[in-house]
């Protein structure tokens, strides 16, 4: 039987570091697409507004916007009320402590609901960012709770599993996957995405991912966009193709909140947290 209820985007869109003006436009454009297709939501790529393969800390600064004041989320609220929708996006963020954060905020029509920091660094980000400490939030919207967290972060079950546990209906997951890595098979699906597919079906939640594409800085993006349903096959996507778009799917966000399988089974009363405390004797 095919979901009914909510009408999910993730918009796939190309960025140029340091473009603010065209990124914006491009987000602008995006947001209107997936409200004419009905979207209550409508996610987008990891630092949507600077552009990813930022030179250094200077240039990261250099776009960088404050969550409170800054016109990235300004403009997203107006959007967000404009079209009577929530916005989950990555975005550079100037810190209040002038720290420069790899950042994804979700926003509505009433205002920023939730900033989020990205806790797990890749790469080069490590040289640039300073990360996040906090958990990842779930915000509890009209038709569900969503849950966010950037790119890298979903590579750590247990970041994953603890979104799900705070009650995370379906998880909004601003990414940038470069394609540098080792290619999928002839037919087979990116790892990038087969991951996120078991995160879904391991925790019984939605996944809706927001990816680049085309090429910044001779680094070319896989665009894996894709929305994921919580038995982790997906409902749109993924795209894994060279080209900007916004995909949509409609899902029933409430069948999250059911974790059985089958008549004996549960993903969350199944569990055995007191052996996974062994987990920090290896740590």
């Amino acid at each position: 039987m095919p979901d009914t209820g909510t009408v999910v985007a993730v918009a796939q869109l190309a960025l140029a570091v340091g473009e603010l003006d065209a990124n914006r436009q491009a987000v602008r454009a995006a947001v209107a697409e997936a409200a004419a297709a009905g979207a209550r939501l409508v996610v987008l790529p990891e630092l949507s507004d600077s552009g990813y393969v930022l030179s250094d800390a200077d240039e990261a600064r250099s776009c960088a916007s404050p969550a409170a004041t800054g016109v990235t989320l300004r403009e997203w609220r107006s959007l967000a009320g404009r079209h009577n929708l929530t916005i989950a996006g990555g975005f550079c963020e100037l810190g209040p402590d002038g720290k420069v954060y790899n950042s994804a905020a979700i926003v509505d029509a009433s205002g920023t609901r939730a900033v989020y920091r990205k806790a797990h660094l890749w790469d080069a980000e490590k040289k640039i960012f300073t990360p996040g400490d906090d958990p990842p939030p779930v915000v509890e919207l009209p038709f569900g709770s969503v849950g966010l967290m950037i790119c890298y972060d979903l590579e750590f079950p247990e970041w994953v599993r603890l979104a799900a546990l705070r009650g995370a209906d379906l998880i909004a997951v601003p990414v940038n996957w470069a394609a540098s890595g080792s290619p999928a098979p002839p037919g087979e699906r990116s790892g990038e995405v087969i991951a996120a597919q078991a995160a879904a079906s391991s925790n019984g939640v939605f996944i809706a991912v927001a990816d680049r594409c085309k090429t910044e800085r001779g680094v070319d993006w896989l665009g894996g966009s894709v929305i994921i349903r919580r038995g982790g096959y997906p409902a749109a996507g993924p795209l894994c193709q060279d080209r900007t778009a916004v995909l949509t799917a409609t899902v029933d966000l409430r069948l999250a909140r059911d974790k059985r399988i089958g008549e004996l089974n549960d993903l969350f009363t199944d569990r055995r947290p007191d052996l996974y405390a062994r987990l920090w004797d290896v740590a």
